[in-house]
């Protein structure tokens, strides 16, 4: 074996949000750890990801961390410069930084011998601003350590999903990745692909300084304004109340507020509330009333500079932004160590490897608001299962295979049943070891 062995030390790869959420809960259980973040800096995707003039759709509220609170002079809906500065504080603040080797890319991550992990790692004395892009005149350096466990904390908000139309567009295709700024819009012919957040964002953006500004939506969404009563939306998502209830106070509210999304040429939603992420964006529905914003149904083809939709009508473009999502992905993890199917890790209480020790990812999943609520108390059951595992003779995913707990369906994530999942693992925490010997 070759290369620095740490038979009692754990990597992060990754210091976004989830990342640096659980280096705190390492730190604070005593647990070694090293972590790796391609990036200059903490913040993962509001360093390196969002555009500039993004806002946070869920609320401070249901954002901060509950240990870590955001500023009191913080708006409801922080920027994106806020949202980086609080993720700057909150690793200052548990001195996380010192831990943290930046502008390093994980290349490979492969079980060794003695139950170790092998991670390959890239480094590099320059890095150019995009996430885990390396300058080519820049000095590298490829290194091999081994490490007793690995927590994947890669983000999803990176691997870009393409949608596929027959025919070729002659002008500008992007991804709502590679979108920055108004600038990139003014003056333009612009047609957005996708009904997600950052779709209906980007298109209002356009309705103010585009020469046009068009939305393509393959189905109907539900499209929620970021406030009720004065209160962000997403705080009236975590109430006590069980999904059945808060779908019919929500579409109570959407009836009332809203009304028919058809008065505004959208399509009726072909799901329940909660089926699929709602979108949460009060200027879309303001510029089409407006005429600022003309919808339309799906693609059907391109042709040169003109898109003909599936209901016959076409139009010109200059730029057409993809807000089609991205793809989960973990290119550095060898074949077979986990599945990933679609948009779902299968990873017990969606974090733990199914057949290997010490292997963790974190983090894949799609909340209904934001993270901090759900990460702290995650990060540190995460903590708890590290060193659980260290006194069973089998890996945690085969005892709790044994235990007959099920691997997840879904990506999505309803807040409050996944706080009571987290309280309910601590309550049978106690039977893995009488499980391990068992096998």
């Amino acid at each position: 074996m070759s290369g620095v062995a740490s038979e009692k030390k754990i990597a992060i790869v990754g210091a976004g949000p989830v990342g640096i959420s659980l280096a705190r809960a390492l730190k604070i259980q005593g647990i070694e750890y090293d972590q790796f973040e391609s990036g200059s800096a903490v913040g993962g995707n509001w360093r390196n990801g969002v555009y500039h003039s993004a806002h946070i759709i869920s609320s401070k509220k249901t954002t901060e961390f509950p240990d870590y609170p955001m500023p009191s002079d913080y708006p409801d809906f922080p920027s994106a410069s806020q949202m980086l500065a609080y993720l700057e504080d909150y690793s200052a603040h548990y001195g996380l930084d010192e831990n943290i080797e930046f502008n390093t890319e994980v290349m490979s991550v492969a079980p060794s011998e003695n139950d170790l992990w092998e991670i390959k790692l890239r480094t590099a004395s320059e890095v150019r601003e995009k996430q885990s892009d390396f300058s080519a005149n820049s000095s590298q350096t490829f290194e091999t350590r081994f490490y007793e466990g690995v927590v994947v904390c890669n983000g999803h908000h990176w691997d870009q999903r393409w949608p596929v139309y027959p025919g070729e567009f002659s002008g500008e295709m992007i991804h709502s990745k590679d979108y920055k700024s108004p600038e990139q819009l003014r003056g333009k012919r612009v047609l957005v692909i996708g009904g997600g957040n950052s779709a209906c964002d980007i298109a209002s953006e356009a309705a103010r300084v585009a020469a046009s500004s068009h939305l393509s939506l393959r189905r109907g969404y539900w499209f929620m304004p970021k406030t009720f009563y004065g209160v962000p939306t997403a705080e009236l998502l975590t109430t006590w109340m069980p999904v059945w209830m808060q779908r019919i106070h929500l579409e109570l509210l959407v009836k009332v507020v809203v009304g028919d999304y058809r008065e505004y040429g959208l399509m009726k939603p072909d799901h329940k509330i909660f089926e699929h992420h709602p979108t949460i964006n009060t200027e879309l529905l303001h510029y089409l009333k407006h005429g600022r914003i003309q919808p339309h149904p799906d693609v059907k083809s391109f042709n040169g500079n003109t898109v003909e939709f599936v209901d016959g009508a076409k139009n010109d473009f200059d730029l057409i932004i993809c807000a089609t999502g991205f793809h989960v992905s973990i290119p550095f993890l060898a074949p077979d160590v986990v599945t990933i199917k679609g948009p779902v890790v299968e990873a017990h209480w969606e974090m733990v490897a199914p057949r290997h020790r010490q292997l963790y990812v974190f983090g894949w999943g799609q909340a209904r608001y934001g993270f901090g609520p759900l990460l702290t108390p995650a990060s540190e059951l995460l903590a708890d299962l590290i060193l659980m595992q260290r006194r069973l003779s089998h890996p945690l995913g085969e005892v709790l295979t044994k235990l007959r707990q099920p691997l997840p369906k879904s990506h999505l994530l309803d807040p409050m049943e996944a706080l009571r999942r987290i309280k309910k693992v601590r309550r049978v925490m106690w039977m893995l070891p009488i499980i391990d010997r068992l096998i």
